[in-house]
């Protein structure tokens, strides 16, 4: 596998975080932006965001094992660590593409991943919650 520079990786113009998750300090349902954010360019309140806000980064950004094919704006999926808990949120535009082929393939070998450092892979794709596994 090619060495991944992951400390090279930006946000761009992602802004997946301020959508996808529920952000109980913003009071802000899943899957609705964020009123503080400009899609494709960013929060518009950078400098005085919330706490929550200021510490999260998601894995892609800082996790050297996951590859350029998890870059939030190409697979609409954001990937996150909640303790031994890795978390997958899904953009509901990508719809049920994630359970087929490369997506599939994807959330398995990472199941398998966060199973070999002792976690587990939960994913939300809209109302639906499901553990992924690696078989």
């Amino acid at each position: 596998m090619p060495e991944v520079n992951f400390q090279t990786r930006s946000c761009a113009r992602c802004t997946l975080c301020c959508r996808l998750p529920d952000i109980d300090e913003l009071d802000k349902p899943a899957n609705v932006n964020c009123v503080h954010c400009v899609e494709g360019f960013g929060c518009r309140t950078y400098e005085k965001r919330p706490h929550t806000c200021r510490q999260f980064q998601c894995d892609w950004l800082t996790d050297p094992a996951l590859d350029d094919a998890w870059n939030p704006l190409d697979c609409y999926m954001m990937v996150y660590r909640q303790g031994a808990q890795r978390t997958v949120l899904v953009d509901p535009s990508l719809g049920k593409a994630w359970q087929q082929g490369h997506y599939a393939s994807m959330l398995k070998d990472l199941a398998r991943q966060s199973e070999a450092e002792g976690g587990y892979l939960i994913l939300f794709a809209g109302d639906e919650v499901r553990r992924i596994r690696p078989i």
